[in-house]
């Protein structure tokens, strides 16, 4: 098995890739939306965290998080959050011979890919990232078309132009804060 070492830094900020073990075709999440942001509450009650950006796709996830300043465990908030929006999905799924054996559901691929955010400028860049990605899927032509996504809430404190991300724009800048 792969030894996967991580950083763990208390009050850190974070970019998180997290997806569907099968993605071909899958719409669960934008299907399930609302279990997922379920999930999503419990385990900020139970475990804080600050989700700065955050991005949902019918097969995969993209998000920022801030962690408290004595905390460093994302992992255990990723695997209570797939833990409980798994619950709450019927099961049916297929499920691979190494995870009947575990006794493992097969909703989510079982690592989520995570980097640390190293200043302003990583930030800012993730964070465009995160709004662009409905586009970048080609799920929608503008950015604003796409109602899973933080970049409204962006538009209205003044962040980005309403008009921003459509099928030409690249690499324009946010005033977004990593604060």
């Amino acid at each position: 098995m792969t030894d996967y070492r991580r950083f763990y830094i208390p009050g850190s900020t974070w970019f998180f890739t997290v997806n569907l073990a099968e993605r071909r075709d899958n719409r669960l999440l934008v299907e399930r939306i609302d279990e997922l942001r379920a999930a999503f509450r419990y385990v900020k009650r139970r475990k804080p965290f600050r989700i700065d950006a955050v991005v949902i796709l019918p097969d995969h996830l993209h998000c920022i998080w801030t962690l408290p300043p004595e905390d460093a465990d994302f992992s255990i908030r990723w695997s209570l959050l797939k833990s409980r929006f798994s619950r709450a999905i019927p099961a049916g799924e297929r499920i691979s011979q190494s995870r009947l054996q575990r006794r493992e559901r097969g909703l989510w691929q079982r690592r989520f890919w995570a980097h640390l955010l190293t200043g302003q400028d990583d930030f800012n860049a993730h964070f465009d990232y995160i709004h662009w990605n409905p586009v970048k899927h080609g799920r929608v032509r503008r950015v604003a078309d796409w109602p899973y996504s933080s970049f409204h809430r962006f538009v209205a404190l003044g962040v980005y132009p309403k008009g921003w991300g459509h099928s030409g724009d690249f690499g324009i800048p946010t005033t977004a804060c990593l604060e």
